[in-house]
């Protein structure tokens, strides 16, 4: 007689098994790093255009203000193109065209109202999906002694996910925050999560970064 197939194990469930899913935990000195909070993922009128973006903007600004509370830095990139993509990312631009959107005088491609950067805070420049591919990002961190890397950002399986490996290989600790990620699609977003969660940052929720970052457990209320 055929043994029942045996039912199939909850997939946390078998990654813990194989060793996955540990914490890197916190360091000394965080930043936070808010990957391309612009009007491409914002606007309506946008091809790129995120149903969630404006949450995950939310998110956004409260990490920034919990950070700059503390004194800590708020670092914010953005895609950037002079001319045509094709000429900076020739194989990028031809696999998403929609790139378009980034290129100097598009309005799409300014930081939104919602979450924009303060004087005197770094924007990072990119033609990639990762902050860290041919910038200054490293560097930036090192100088100001960052160990610890907060980040928020569009989108969950492209430039957060880009950034994330990159920082964890760069030899820091990469903190994503659930409600600062958003993507176009349930599916994409949540598996990105749960497989950044399990191999390469830990992924928490808003209220756990930023009371790490220095935010009150009882604001004072707004007047």
């Amino acid at each position: 007689m055929a043994a029942e197939p045996r039912a199939e194990e909850p997939l946390t469930d078998d990654y813990r098994a194989a060793g996955f899913g540990g914490r890197i935990g916190w360091g000394e000195q965080p930043a936070v790093l808010l990957v391309d909070p612009v009007e491409a993922y914002a606007a309506l009128d946008s091809r790129l255009y995120l149903d969630t973006a404006a949450a995950a903007l939310e998110a956004m600004a409260r990490l920034a203000r919990a950070a700059r509370r503390s004194e800590f830095p708020v670092i914010f990139t953005a895609v950037h193109y002079d001319g045509e993509p094709a000429a900076d990312a020739p194989h990028f631009a031809r696999k998403v065209p929609g790139l378009d959107a980034f290129r100097v005088g598009n309005r799409h491609a300014a930081f939104t109202r919602r979450c924009p950067p303060e004087p005197g805070e770094m924007v990072i420049h990119k033609h990639y999906p990762s902050a860290f591919f041919r910038t200054r990002l490293r560097d930036v961190l090192h100088v100001l002694g960052v160990d610890t890397l907060v980040i928020g950002g569009f989108s969950t399986s492209g430039c957060v996910r880009a950034t994330t490996l990159d920082a964890l290989q760069h030899g820091l600790r990469p903190i994503v925050v659930r409600e600062a990620v958003a993507d176009r699609d349930p599916g994409p977003h949540e598996g990105n999560l749960f497989d950044l969660d399990s191999k390469y940052a830990d992924v928490v929720d808003v209220g756990t970064a930023c009371r790490r970052l220095g935010e009150p457990l009882h604001p004072s209320p707004r007047r």
